[in-house]
Order: structure tokens, then C-alpha cells, then sequence
């Protein structure tokens, strides 16, 4: 059973790899591009961010991390997100210390801030806001990933929560739905609050301690 249940969680981590956004690579390589001659030095600081950020992103080993690398390959992210969008990206954090060190699924977080890119910025003329908290719970780390973007119609997170298959729902919500459930249960599932323009948030909570649940 153990054997089958990390089979199950390697085949939903190879997955989630492929959703990652080619619109993404595509952008960052283009914006890297428009600085070669203009500022070369900043050019070259993006792509070893970028180089960096999928180095991270398609890693062969462990199906852990912790909040603090998670954090850091998000910040890559945003590195390369702001070089694009400029000052119409407004990002804030608020993450309690103590959490840094707390174990998670690899690839849990950085696919919702991309929905919230997504959802946020494109093909919107002003600015776009992001927010991610981390709050220590007691025994649990709640984090939240939120923007104030389009939206998504709730019977689509539903229908994808519940393992249907709707891109129009974001980036990996039902793989990462699923993985934390095997992982921690199903009272750890993701909590998706959103509407048709009324932005969107999303839940993820796990265990500061679980067993047999550390990073690689």
C-alpha cells in the first residue's frame, strides 16, 4: 500500500509539472529577451531567476519541501511576473516566522499564486492586487493565497474539486486538492472562495507535524 500510495503521489507531482503555464516560460523568456540590449545586467539577473525557478519546479527528488523553499521559488516567480507587469503588480506577505521550517506537498502554493496571476492580470489595463498569509493555527500552518481579479464560476472549482476535469478552474487546483488529501486527509482539502468578479481566495492548511511527512 505504501509502495502504491507514492506511485499515486509521483504520478500527480509529474502532472502537475505539465500544467505548468508554457504562456509563462514563453512570457518570462520574451521579457528576459527585451533587456538584453537595454540592461543587460538585469537580463542576466532574470534569467538565473528563471533558470533557478525551474530548476526548483522540475527537481526529480522528494515529494516534500518546506513553506520557506516554497516561498522562495514564489518569489522567483514574482521576480519574473513583475519584470512583465511592473508596478501594476502589487504583491503583499504576511507569514508567521515559525512556520518557514513546516514540511508541505512540493508544488502545493506556487500554482495558485500562478492562477492568481492569471486571474488577476491578464488582460486587465489597471493594477492587479495579490496577497499571501501564512497564520499558525496551533497544530496546523493556514495559508492563503488571494487576488482581486475575475473570478471563477464555483461550479467549475466544485466540478474540478471533485476530480472532473475543467481547465477554466485554474492551474492544478484538483491535483492539489487530491494530493493533500492523500497526504493529510480529507479535512485538509483545498477551500476555494470565489465568484464571477469578486476576485478569489484559496485555503490550504496542513499539519506543522505529521508523521512519516518531512522535507527531502
Amino acid at each position: 500500500m505504501d509502495r502504491s500510495r507514492s506511485r499515486l503521489l509521483e504520478a500527480e507531482l509529474r502532472a502537475l509539472r505539465a500544467q505548468i503555464s508554457p504562456h509563462f516560460i514563453y512570457n518570462s523568456l520574451t521579457v528576459i529577451a527585451s533587456f538584453v540590449r537595454t540592461d543587460p545586467d538585469r537580463a542576466r539577473e532574470l534569467l538565473l531567476e528563471f533558470a533557478d525557478f525551474t530548476r526548483y519546479s522540475f527537481r526529480r527528488h522528494g515529494d516534500f519541501t518546506t513553506l520557506a523553499e516554497e516561498l522562495r521559488s514564489i518569489d522567483q516567480y514574482l521576480t519574473l511576473q513583475r519584470a512583465r507587469y511592473g508596478e501594476r503588480l502589487v504583491v503583499s506577505l504576511r507569514i508567521a516566522p515559525d512556520l518557514l521550517p513546516v514540511p508541505m506537498p512540493f508544488l502545493c502554493l506556487q500554482p495558485l499564486v500562478e492562477n492568481a496571476i492569471r486571474h488577476g492580470m491578464e488582460g486587465r489595463a489597471g493594477p492587479g492586487q495579490l496577497s499571501i498569509v501564512a497564520d499558525d493555527e496551533g497544530m496546523d500552518a493556514h495559508i492563503t493565497v488571494e487576488d482581486d481579479g475575475v473570478g471563477m464560476d464555483p461550479d467549475a472549482v466544485r466540478r474540478t474539486l471533485a476530480g472532473e476535469v475543467d481547465d477554466s478552474a485554474g492551474i492544478g487546483l484538483g491535483n492539489i486538492d487530491e494530493r493533500l488529501r492523500q497526504v493529510y486527509g480529507d479535512e485538509y482539502g483545498l477551500v476555494v472562495e470565489t465568484a464571477p468578479g469578486a476576485g478569489t481566495k484559496v485555503h490550504v492548511r496542513v499539519p506543522k507535524y505529521q508523521a512519516g511527512v518531512h522535507a527531502s
